[in-house]
């Protein structure tokens, strides 16, 4: 079935008003709504997590991986004129551009700040493991170099980097995300990162296939 799809503006608008929408839902849904006359203690401990734990460590880090994931696909929109392609990474923009947003709101709402002196992944018990080595700040994340050759490529060899540039970042996200889904306590975040588990990993399938049609594969 063929998707409609609007201009690249208007859908990252549609993003911001999206995720503005589902980060007040979630906040509702884990207070349990308008009535609060009854605090209850345990709703609101979980809601609100320290600023080294897992739920905002994860937040924050998330917030940055997907922020690259949204340039690869700017990048690669630029590049290619494949409609296949140019969809995906329109539908991996506007998702990941939603849930970054949603991550952001709940570090604000928590009054947590969007920056650590911690090393990323430093809530996953992976301190120092990511060295950041020429931009690469968390696993899978391209290196400022590889970006660089993505935006000086076109048509199908800018079309193969990207995949494979996404899918060694899908696999990344869905290791951070599996780290949420084990160690977070906000269940509204817990619920957010098996989405992203299982939707990257569909995606990661995805272009399996894609990459096989232009003859090649991913890297890892």
């Amino acid at each position: 079935m063929r998707r409609r799809h609007a201009g690249w503006i208007a859908g990252s608008a549609a993003a911001a008003l999206v995720a503005a929408g589902a980060i007040t839902y979630a906040v509702a849904g884990e207070t349990g709504g308008a009535d609060t006359s009854t605090p209850d203690t345990r709703t609101q401990d979980t809601r609100t997590p320290g600023a080294e734990s897992a739920d905002a460590g994860f937040a924050r880090d998330m917030a940055v991986h997907h922020q690259q994931a949204v340039e690869m696909s700017f990048i690669v929109r630029d590049r290619t004129k494949d409609e296949e392609v140019r969809r995906l990474a329109y539908d991996i923009a506007q998702t990941q551009a939603n849930q970054r947003g949603m991550l952001l709101g709940w570090l604000d709402l928590w009054g947590l700040p969007k920056v650590s002196a911690d090393p990323p992944m430093t809530w996953m018990g992976m301190r120092g493991m990511a060295s950041g080595k020429d931009g690469a700040l968390m696993p899978g994340m391209a290196t400022n170099t590889e970006l660089k050759e993505l935006q000086s490529l076109s048509g199908k060899r800018a079309e193969i980097l990207y995949l494979q540039l996404m899918t060694d970042h899908h696999k990344g996200g869905v290791h951070m995300a599996e780290g949420c889904v084990a160690k977070c306590t906000v269940d509204v975040e817990k619920r957010l990162a098996q989405g992203m588990v299982d939707a990257q990993r569909s995606e990661i399938e995805l272009m399996a296939g894609m990459l096989k049609e232009r003859g090649a594969r991913p890297r890892s």
